[in-house]
């Protein structure tokens, strides 16, 4: 009886990169479809972000107050006023 590799599939070096080479590629393919999506995106002004006395507001940005949905009816500031200097638990400044 002959010792050797007789039923047994041999792994070449080229078979082990197609992987490496498939995950490389489409990482690249990924990063050059989110550099075009964000070349496209047109903001010119990301905005910033201000804290004042108990809120932190986002002034600027690409979004425009009318482009945002109305609100729903029945809402009201009111129901904020009860909650003037209450944090969050997961609040951190």
């Amino acid at each position: 009886m002959a010792r050797g590799n007789i039923g047994r599939v041999r792994a070449t070096r080229s078979a082990g990169m197609l992987p490496v080479v498939l995950a490389l590629t489409s990482a690249a393919l990924l990063t050059g479809a989110a550099v075009y999506t964000v070349d496209r995106a047109g903001c010119v002004d990301p905005g910033q972000y201000i804290r004042h006395d108990n809120h932190i507001e986002l002034v600027g940005g690409c979004v425009d107050g009318s482009e945002l949905p109305v609100a729903p009816q029945g809402t009201s500031h009111e129901a904020d006023s009860k909650l003037d200097g209450v944090q969050p638990s997961n609040y951190r400044p």
